[in-house]
C-alpha cells in the first residue's frame, strides 16, 4: 500500500493575464501581502488559447530555489498552447520588494491562403508585482497599516546617548513603533540635514563613536523601546562643499558632462555680474515698489542677454555653414538622406526644384541637422554640409570646374537664413522666459509678505539664486578644466515631468530660469547606468547598503526628482542587506498614474500624505476619507474556495503532492499612504489653523487604516514650524521627562495620543479595514470596524479652524443601528495661544518648547440604547479641539462558529446531490418559465430602482451582485433595497422551499435548508451590513451550484477553459421543465428552449430546427446523452411527410414547414452514434409514432391512432430518405390565417423533389421560407406582407451538404451491417443505392455551387457570368426562383463544409472561407449577406413600420445583421480546411490559434452578458441590436437577452472539435 500523501492548505493569489500579456488587474497595480511561512503562491493564469502562448514564454525575476534576487535574472516558463484549459504557473512568494515579469511570443500572422512573411518575435512591456515587507518587532510581525511613525530632526535631538535615549523612551511611551530620522550624516556648510557632506560618515557631533554609536542606538531602540528605525535617503544631490566632488566633478552636471548647460551657465554668471553692477547702472538695489523691481528686471535684456549674444546658442552660423555646403558641393561630397529624396519628401528632383524657400529649410530642419536640435554651445546647431549640398545638386546640378558659385551661395544662404527663423523664435521665447521667471522669483523673495523678504541686493545676497556652484581651486581641482568646476545645483520645478531629467539635453529649465534652486545641493548625474559614472554609482551603493544595515525603513527624499532607474538600482542594493525593507517616499508627481509608475517599479510601501494640507474641515474630511479604509459593509471578493486538490510540485500545471487551496483574487488597491498628521515640512496647527485642532486631527489620522505618523513638536503644541536649516535649539517634550499617562494631562496631547496609537496599532494588526466617515459642519465622525467580528471604534472629532468659537458644533444625534457602544473617553485640548505665550516659546534661546496646553476629561456625550440600536448625542460642552472615543460591537455578528465560517460551510452537502435539471431551477429560470410553473403566481425578482432580474435563480442575482462586489458599489439599488428590508432573502428561500415540495424536486430541500439557515443567521445583523452578507451567501451558493453543474458534465467540460464551461452552462439554462410545453403531449419531461426569455413556454419553446442545430453542442459535447436521446425520440415520433416539424407544440399540433429540419435531425442522430457511448445502438431504439408511418393523414394527438404504431430510429431515418427520394408535395394542415397570419395562401404549399441528374434535393417556393433564414414579410404599408425576405427556394447549400452527409453515413452503416437498407426507390420506382446517390451529389457539387476565381474557368461550372457579384466563393443556392440570389455570399456554405468536407476542393474551400472571414465575419457573428450586395441592410429594427419594402417590420432579418450561431460552423470549417494544408506542428498550432483569436468577441460577450449567454444577432460590426425578434414565432431571442440556443451549441461544438 503506497504511503499517504500529506495534504496541506496553501494560499494562492490569482493573477490572470490578458490576451496581450498584461495583468488583468485595475491600474495593473499588484500589491500582495508580506511573505508567509510556508510561502503563499502567485498564480499566473493564462488562457491556453492566448496570443502570448504562440512560441511564448513567461519571464519572471522572482527569486526561486533560494537564489538571491537579481533584477536582471529572469526565469523562463514556456507557454505551451492548450486549447482545453487555462495555463497556471505558480510562483512561491518568499521575498519582499518589487518584482517584474513580461512575456515574449511571436504574434499570430494575419490569416492568408498564401505564404506570408512570419511576424517577428515580440516582447510585452514589463509589469510589476509589489510584495509588502514583513516587519518584526517585539517578537511579532508588524503590518504596514499598524505602523505609528514619529519624525525627528536628528540635529535637534541633543547629546548622544543621554538626550537621545530619553526622547526615544518618550516616543515609545506614546505608543509609536517606528522613528523617522532625518539624515544622520555629516551636513554640508548650509547645515541642512538634506545637504549631505559625506554620505558614508555619520555626523560626529551627533555620534562621537560613529557607526558603533548608530548600531548601539538601533539595538537599544528595538530591544528596549520596541521602536524600529526609519531614515531618509537622499539620492538626488550632495552638499555643495562635499569634498569628494573635488576629485570627481563628473558626478555633477557641468559643461563637460552636460555641454547643453553652457548657455545656462553663461546666463547665470552674467546675471551675477549684472547684480554686482545694479547700482552703477542706475537701478535700485533695494526694491521699495514694483517699479523698482521691474526696471531692474527689464535691464536683463540689454545688459545680460544681448551682452552675451545669447542668440548664438540657438542659431546656425549662416556664413560658416554656407561655405561648408559650397565646399562639399564643389568636391562632389553629396549625401542623400537614408531614405532618399523620394521617400523623404514624397517626390524626386523635380519636386525639389518646385519647393519654396520654407520647404527647403524644412527639409534641412528635419533631415539635415548634425546634432539634432540640441544646444551644446555657440552655433552648435550645424547643418550637414553633404545633405545641404544635395539640395544644391538638385537645384543647380553637379558642380563643374570654373562654374560661378555666386547663385549657389546666395541660394544656400537664403535657405539657412530661413532655417534660422524658428531658431530665433526659440531664442525669443527663452529670453522672455528668463526675464519673466526672474521677475516672478524676485517678487516672491524680495517683496511678497509671505516670502523670505531677503532685503537689499548685495554681493552676498545677489539678485538671483545661483544655479551653479563653483568648486574651490586647489591642488585637487586644478587638474580639471576650470569650466568643469561649475556644477549645477538641484531644485524644484513646478509641474515637472517626473520621468524627465531637468538638467538633461531635452529640456532647458536651467537656461529659462524655471528652477527653484537649492543652492546648497549639487545635482548628481547618474547617466543611464554605472558605466556612465562608475564612482558615483559605487559611492551611492555603499551609502544605501550602510543605511540598510541599520534601518528597517527608508524615506526617499524628493523621490519625484530621482531618476527611477537609479532608485530601482539603489533599492535593490539596499534590499540585499535588508530584505524586508519598508520604503516610503516623498512623491509629488501631480499625476496619480505617474504615482503608480513609481510605486510599482520601486516597490514603495506607501507615499507620504499630509493632513495639515487641509484648509477647512470639509477638506480635512476629504483627505481623511481617502486614507481611512474601505466603506463599512464592503463586499468580500475572496470567498473560501471549494476544496479543490491541486498539484504542487511542478510550477506549471504540475503533478506533485495534492494540496487544498484557498484561491484569492487580487483586489483593486489604491496607492498606500503613510498619513502624517504633521511632517517636519508642515506648519503647525497654531500657525495654519487653531492650536486646538492638534487633538482632533491627530485622532482622525490615527483612526485611518494605513500607516500613520507625526513629528516632534506636534504633540507638544509647538507654536510654529521648526526651520530645519538655520534652527539650532534642541527638542523638549514632557513625554521625554517622565511617565506618559493615558488620557488627560499637561503639556500637550501625549496621553490621548498614547491611547490612539495603541488602538491604531491593534486595528492594523488585526485587520480593521472598514470605515464610515461623516462630516457635518465643524465635526467629523469616523467609525472603523473589523470586517468579520464587526468590533470597532467610533470617534467624534470637533475640528478647530480659525473662527470656530467655542460652541459644540451642533452635531445631529449619531444613530448606530444594531450596534452597541461603550465610551472610552472624551477630552478637550486647551491651549494658551496668546501672543505672549507664543513669544515666550519662540524666544527660548536653548530649547524648542510648546505652547502652554493641557488635555482634560469632559463628559462629551450621552449614550442611549433602544431595540438593539445605539444613539450618541454630543454634550453641550464639546468645543473645537474636543474628541470622544467609543468602543463598538455588533451582538448579532457573534456567531458561535464565526459568522463567516458558518456561512461558507456545508455547500458540498447542500448542492452535491443535485442533478442538472435541479440546477436549471437553482441557477436560472426566466420570468416566463417561473410564471408558467406557478400558474402565473411567481416571476423573477424586481429590484426597486433597478428592475427585474433576468433569472429567478442564483445566476439572476449573481449577474447583478458580481459587478457590485467587484466595484464595491454600496450605493447600488440592490444594496439600498436590502438595507430597507429582507424581501430578497424571503424570495430566495421561499422559492426554493416551494419548488422542493413539488414532485421530482425533493432534492432541492437541502439547498433550500442551507439558504434558510444562512439567511436566518444574518437576519438580525444591522441593515447596513445586510448587502455584504447577502452577497456573500449568494456568491457561495452560486459557486457551489456551478461547481456541481460542471462536475456532472463530460471530462472535456470539467477540465475545459472558463469560456467552454460558460457555454456548456447554457445547456442547463435552456433545459428544464415547464407546464405548458414538453416533448410529449401526455407527459412532462425537460425540454430544450429555443432561446430565453421569449421562446421559453408553450408552443414557442421547442423548435425542431433549433433543437437539432443545438443538440450536438449542448447535449452531446457536454455528456448529456439521455437528454439528447429523449429529444431525438420525441421529434422522431412526430415524423410526417418525411419532415421533422419546426414547431413541436409538445407533439399535439406540430407544423411542417421547415425543409432543413429533417437534415439537421439526421445529422444529430449520426453525431450521437459517433459520440455517445455505444451510440450506434440508438438506431434500434423504439419510437412511438404520433402519425402513421408513410401516411400523411392528420389526426389529433388523443386519437386512437396516435402513438399506436412504433418505429425504430433506423426505420425513421429510412422513411426520411425514402420520402424525399419519392418527392414531397402537400399543403400544410390547417393552412390559413389561424396557422400563419402573415403567409399568402400559396406559401402553405410545400414541394420537395430530387433532380436525379445531380442527386441534389430542391424545394420551396418564392412564397415560403423553409430554411433557417425564414423571415416572412409583414408590412402592409410597405407591401411586403406575405413576401419572404429570404425564400431560399431551390437547393440551399447547407441542405445539400447535410443530405450528402446523411447518405454517406447510412451507406457506411449498411456496409458495416448496422443498417438494413442499401438505398431507396425514386419517384419513378427505380432503385438507387445510397452510395450512388451520394456519388452523384459529390460529382456535381462544385459544378453547381462553385463560382470560379478566373472567368476563364466559367465554362467548367454552371454559372452565369452576367450575374456574378463576387468570385472565389460558393453559391448560397442553386436554381432558386430569383437567379441572382444563387450567387449571394452568405454564411451557410460552412455548414456544408463541416458535415460534408469531401464535397469541397480544399484550396477552393480555404479561399471561400478567407473571403467569408474578410467580408462576413463580425466581432461575434457572421453577416447574413455580403455587404456589397444591393440587398444588404445590416440594421434590424422589427418595430419599424415604414414604406421601405426591404426593412419594414424587420424584413431584413437575414439580409445583413450578424448572426452568432453560424460563427461556430464557420470556425469549425476554417479549422478543418486550414489543418489540411499544415504539414508540421507549428502550422497546426497556428490553425488552432487563428480560430481561437476569432472567438475573442464571443468570450467578451458571454462574460459581460447578465444572461451569461450569447445573443441571437447583432447589427453591423457587432453593434447592439435592440429589437431582434421579428415576431413571436422566431426560434431565437432578443439581442438584449440570454441569446440563442444554437449560438452556444455551435460554439461548444467548435471547441469540441
Amino acid at each position: 500500500m503506497p504511503p499517504k500523501t500529506h495534504q496541506s492548505t496553501r494560499q494562492v493569489y490569482l493573477l490572470p493575464l490578458t490576451d496581450a500579456g498584461a495583468p488583468d488587474v485595475p491600474n495593473e497595480y499588484i500589491y500582495l501581502p508580506a511573505p508567509t511561512e510556508p510561502a503563499y503562491y502567485l498564480r499566473f493564469a493564462i488562457e491556453g488559447t492566448s496570443s502570448i502562448c504562440r512560441q511564448g514564454s513567461l519571464w519572471v525575476n522572482f527569486p526561486l530555489n533560494d537564489q538571491p534576487f537579481d533584477r536582471n535574472r529572469y526565469h523562463e516558463f514556456k507557454l505551451h498552447p492548450d486549447f482545453n484549459r487555462t495555463l497556471e504557473i505558480d510562483i512561491p512568494i518568499t521575498s519582499a520588494g518589487a518584482f517584474s515579469f513580461y512575456t515574449t511570443y511571436t504574434p499570430l500572422p494575419e490569416f492568408s491562403t498564401s505564404d506570408v512573411e512570419p511576424p517577428k518575435p515580440t516582447r510585452t512591456p514589463t509589469y510589476y508585482v509589489d510584495i509588502e515587507p514583513k516587519l518584526h518587532l517585539g517578537g511579532g510581525t508588524l503590518p504596514l497599516d499598524a505602523l505609528g511613525i514619529f519624525s525627528v530632526v536628528s540635529k535637534f535631538m541633543g547629546k548622544y546617548p543621554e538626550d537621545w535615549d530619553k526622547h526615544l523612551r518618550g516616543i515609545s511611551a506614546r505608543g509609536y513603533n517606528m522613528v523617522h530620522f532625518t539624515p544622520l550624516q555629516t551636513r554640508g556648510e548650509s547645515n541642512s540635514p538634506y545637504s549631505l557632506y559625506d554620505q558614508l560618515a555619520f555626523d560626529p557631533e551627533l555620534f562621537p563613536g560613529g557607526e558603533d554609536d548608530v548600531a548601539k542606538m538601533i539595538k537599544s531602540m528595538e530591544d528596549t523601546h520596541e521602536l524600529l528605525g526609519l531614515t531618509d535617503v537622499v539620492f538626488n544631490h550632495t552638499a555643495n562643499n562635499s569634498k569628494w566632488l573635488e576629485e570627481h566633478p563628473e558626478a555633477g552636471y557641468n559643461v563637460e558632462t552636460a555641454p547643453w548647460l553652457e548657455s545656462a551657465l553663461e546666463v547665470n554668471n552674467r546675471l551675477l555680474e549684472y547684480s554686482d553692477k545694479l547700482e552703477s547702472l542706475g537701478f535700485a538695489t533695494e526694491f521699495r515698489n514694483a517699479d523698482d523691481l521691474n526696471k531692474a528686471v527689464d535691464g536683463i535684456r540689454p545688459h545680460v542677454i544681448e551682452k552675451i549674444r545669447l542668440w548664438e546658442y540657438f542659431v546656425c552660423d549662416v556664413k560658416a555653414d554656407a561655405q561648408a555646403t559650397i565646399d562639399a558641393w564643389k568636391q562632389g561630397a553629396v549625401t542623400l538622406p537614408a531614405e532618399g529624396f523620394e521617400n523623404a519628401i514624397g517626390g524626386g528632383l523635380d519636386t525639389v526644384k518646385s519647393w519654396n524657400l520654407r520647404q527647403k529649410a524644412a527639409f534641412l530642419h528635419d533631415k539635415g541637422m548634425l546634432n539634432g536640435l540640441r544646444i551644446d554651445g555657440r552655433f552648435s546647431r550645424k547643418v550637414n554640409p553633404e545633405i545641404a549640398a544635395a539640395i544644391l545638386t538638385a537645384l543647380f546640378g553637379r558642380y563643374e570646374d570654373g562654374a560661378n558659385t555666386n547663385a549657389a551661395t546666395d541660394e544656400i544662404t537664403a535657405i539657412l537664413n530661413e532655417l534660422n527663423v524658428p531658431f530665433y523664435q526659440e531664442f525669443n521665447d527663452d529670453s522672455a522666459a528668463i526675464i519673466e521667471q526672474t521677475r516672478g522669483r524676485l517678487q516672491y523673495t524680495r517683496m511678497d509678505p509671505n516670502g523670505p523678504r531677503l532685503g537689499p541686493i548685495t554681493k552676498e545676497n545677489p539678485l538671483i539664486e545661483t544655479y551653479f556652484v563653483q568648486l574651490p581651486e586647489n591642488e585637487t581641482t586644478k587638474k580639471h578644466n576650470p569650466r568643469a568646476l561649475y556644477l549645477a545645483v538641484n531644485g524644484w520645478i513646478w509641474a515637472a515631468d517626473a520621468m524627465k531629467d531637468n538638467a538633461g539635453p531635452d529640456w532647458r529649465p536651467y537656461l529659462r530660469r524655471e528652477l527653484i534652486p537649492w543652492s546648497d545641493c549639487v545635482k548628481l548625474r547618474y547617466g543611464k547606468g554605472p558605466e556612465d559614472n562608475p564612482y558615483l554609482w559605487e559611492h551611492m551603493t555603499k551609502y544605501v547598503r550602510l543605511m540598510a544595515k541599520y534601518f528597517t525603513a527608508f524615506r526617499i527624499d524628493n523621490c519625484h526628482s530621482t531618476p527611477i532607474h537609479v532608485a530601482e538600482y539603489l533599492l535593490d542594493e539596499a534590499r540585499k542587506v535588508q530584505p524586508n525593507l519598508a520604503v516610503f517616499a516623498e512623491l509629488f508627481t501631480g499625476n496619480e498614474q505617474m504615482d503608480y509608475v513609481f510605486v510599482k517599479r520601486l516597490g514603495l510601501s506607501a507615499l507620504i500624505r499630509e493632513a495639515m494640507q487641509a484648509w477647512s474641515t470639509q477638506e480635512l474630511s476629504r483627505i481623511v476619507h481617502r486614507h481611512c479604509g474601505r466603506p463599512i459593509g464592503s463586499f468580500e471578493i475572496n470567498v473560501p474556495s471549494r476544496s479543490a486538490n491541486k498539484p504542487t510540485e511542478n510550477p506549471v500545471n504540475g503533478s506533485g503532492p495534492q494540496t487544498k487551496e484557498v484561491v484569492k483574487h487580487i483586489r483593486e488597491s489604491p496607492v498606500h499612504a503613510l498619513f502624517m498628521d504633521c511632517t517636519h515640512d508642515n506648519e503647525m496647527p497654531a500657525q495654519k489653523r487653531d492650536a486646538r485642532d492638534t487633538l482632533p486631527t491627530a485622532a482622525l489620522v490615527n483612526m485611518c487604516a494605513c500607516a500613520t505618523g507625526s513629528v516632534m513638536g506636534f504633540d507638544e503644541i509647538y507654536p510654529k514650524l521648526v526651520e530645519i536649516v538655520h534652527e539650532d535649539r534642541k527638542y523638549t517634550s514632557i513625554s521625554s521627562e517622565g511617565e506618559v499617562h493615558t488620557g488627560a494631562g499637561e503639556g500637550g496631547i501625549a496621553g490621548v495620543k498614547k491611547l490612539m496609537n495603541h488602538i491604531h496599532t491593534m486595528m492594523g494588526k488585526d485587520g480593521y479595514d472598514e470605515t464610515f466617515l461623516h462630516h457635518e459642519g465643524e465635526l467629523i465622525t469616523l467609525h472603523r470596524v473589523h470586517p468579520d467580528s464587526r468590533k470597532g471604534y467610533f470617534l467624534i472629532a470637533h475640528t478647530a479652524f480659525p473662527g470656530y468659537g467655542n460652541g459644540n458644533g451642533g452635531l445631529s444625534p449619531v444613530h448606530l443601528a444594531g450596534t452597541k457602544a461603550r465610551p472610552l473617553g472624551a477630552w478637550v485640548l486647551e491651549v494658551d495661544q496668546s501672543e505672549q505665550a507664543k513669544k515666550a516659546a519662540l524666544e527660548d534661546s536653548e530649547y524648542l518648547v510648546g505652547l502652554p496646553a493641557r488635555v482634560r476629561n469632559i463628559k462629551g456625550s450621552t449614550i442611549t440604547h433602544e431595540n438593539g440600536d445605539t444613539t450618541i448625542t454630543v454634550a453641550d460642552f464639546f468645543p473645537p479641539g474636543s474628541i470622544a472615543l467609543f468602543e463598538t460591537w455588533v451582538p448579532s455578528a457573534e456567531h458561535s462558529q464565526g459568522l463567516g465560517t458558518f456561512i461558507s460551510s456545508g455547500t458540498d452537502e447542500a448542492f452535491g446531490g443535485l442533478d442538472l435539471i435541479d440546477l436549471n431551477f437553482v441557477l436560472y429560470r426566466s420570468d416566463a418559465e417561473e410564471r408558467d410553473l406557478s400558474d402565473g403566481q411567481d416571476g423573477v425578482y424586481n429590484i426597486p430602482g433597478y428592475g427585474p432580474l433576468v433569472y429567478a435563480g442564483l445566476q439572476g442575482w449573481w449577474s447583478v451582485i458580481e459587478p457590485i462586489v467587484r466595484r464595491n458599489d454600496l450605493g447600488h439599488p440592490l444594496c439600498n433595497h436590502l438595507r430597507q428590508g429582507q424581501w430578497a432573502l424571503d424570495f430566495l428561500v421561499g422559492r426554493m422551499e416551494r419548488i422542493s415540495k413539488q414532485e421530482g424536486f425533493s432534492r432541492l430541500l437541502k439547498p433550500a435548508q442551507w439558504l434558510k439557515e444562512r439567511f436566518d443567521a444574518v437576519r438580525t445583523i444591522p441593515s447596513f451590513l445586510l448587502p455584504r452578507y447577502f452577497a456573500l451567501i449568494c456568491q457561495i451558493a452560486y459557486n457551489a451550484a456551478v461547481k456541481r453543474a460542471v462536475e456532472l458534465m463530460s471530462p472535456n467540460i470539467q477540465h475545459g477553459q472558463n469560456f467552454l464551461q460558460s457555454l456548456a452552462l447554457v445547456s442547463i439554462q435552456q433545459t428544464g421543465y415547464v407546464k405548458s410545453a414538453s416533448l410529449w403531449p401526455e407527459k412532462r419531461v425537460p425540454s430544450l428552449a429555443a432561446g430565453l426569455p421569449h421562446f421559453a413556454v408553450s408552443w414557442a419553446r421547442c423548435w425542431g430546427r433549433d433543437v437539432f442545430i443545438s443538440l450536438r453542442g449542448l447535449f452531446l459535447c457536454t455528456g448529456r446523452f439521455e437528454e439528447a436521446k429523449e429529444h431525438i425520440k420525441a421529434f422522431g415520433s412526430v415524423l410526417k411527410h418525411g419532415l421533422i416539424p419546426n414547431l413541436l407544440s409538445s407533439g399535439a399540433a406540430p407544423r411542417y414547414n421547415s425543409r432543413d429540419s429533417p437534415w439537421f435531425f439526421l445529422q444529430n442522430i449520426q453525431d450521437y452514434s459517433k459520440i455517445a457511448p455505444e451510440g450506434a445502438e440508438i438506431l434500434k431504439m423504439k419510437v412511438p409514432r404520433r402519425f402513421l408511418p408513410y401516411d400523411d393523414t392528420w389526426f389529433p394527438w388523443d386519437d386512437p391512432r396516435a402513438y399506436s404504431k412504433e418505429s425504430t430510429v433506423e426505420e425513421i431515418v429510412q422513411e426520411i430518405l425514402q420520402r424525399h427520394a419519392s418527392g414531397l408535395s402537400f399543403r400544410e394542415y390547417n393552412a390559413g390565417p389561424e396557422l400563419d397570419m402573415q403567409m399568402r395562401p400559396e406559401g402553405f404549399q410545400i414541394d420537395v423533389h430530387v433532380d436525379w441528374s445531380t442527386g441534389i434535393i430542391f424545394g420551396g417556393s418564392q412564397w415560403n421560407c423553409g430554411t433557417w433564414m425564414d423571415k416572412m414579410g409583414e408590412s402592409e404599408r410597405a407591401g411586403s406582407k406575405g413576401v419572404p425576405g429570404t425564400p431560399r427556394d431551390g437547393a440551399a447549400v447547407e441542405i445539400t451538404g447535410l443530405h450528402y452527409s446523411a447518405l454517406r453515413w447510412v451507406a457506411d452503416l449498411h456496409q458495416a451491417g448496422q443498417y438494413q437498407w442499401s438505398g431507396v426507390k425514386t419517384e419513378a420506382g427505380a432503385e438507387i443505392s445510397f452510395v450512388e446517390w451520394a456519388n452523384r451529389i459529390k460529382a456535381n457539387f462544385e459544378k453547381c455551387y462553385w463560382i470560379p476565381l478566373d472567368p476563364k474557368d466559367d465554362i467548367e461550372d454552371d454559372v452565369d457570368p452576367r450575374i456574378i457579384n463576387r468570385r472565389g466563393i460558393y453559391k448560397d443556392l442553386y436554381r432558386s426562383g430569383k437567379e441572382y440570389e444563387d450567387y449571394q455570399l452568405r454564411p451557410n456554405f460552412p455548414i456544408a463544409m463541416v458535415v460534408a468536407p469531401d464535397l469541397f476542393t480544399p484550396q477552393r474551400a480555404l479561399h471561400a472561407l478567407k473571403m467569408a472571414d474578410d467580408v462576413l465575419r463580425g466581432p461575434t457573428g457572421m453577416a447574413t449577406l455580403d455587404p456589397s450586395d444591393l440587398n444588404y441592410r445590416p440594421y434590424y429594427n422589427n418595430s419599424e413600420d415604414s414604406t421601405d419594402f426591404a426593412t419594414s417590420k424587420g424584413r431584413n432579418y437575414h439580409q445583413g445583421p450578424e448572426w452568432l450561431w453560424p460563427t461556430g460552423f464557420f470556425l469549425r470549417a476554417l479549422l478543418y480546411f486550414d489543418l489540411q494544408r499544415r504539414s508540421d506542428s507549428a502550422g497546426r498550432l497556428e490553425s488552432f490559434q487563428q480560430v481561437t483569436r476569432r472567438l475573442a468577441g464571443c468570450k467578451q460577450a458571454i462574460k459581460e452578458s447578465p444572461w451569461k449567454g450569447l445573443t441571437e444577432l447583432t447589427n453591423k460590426n457587432g453593434s447592439f441590436c435592440a429589437d431582434s425578434v421579428s415576431r413571436a414565432r422566431r426560434p431565437f431571442c432578443r439581442a438584449t437577452t440570454n441569446g440563442v440556443t444554437v449560438s452556444h451549441a455551435s460554439m461548444v461544438g467548435g471547441l469540441h472539435d
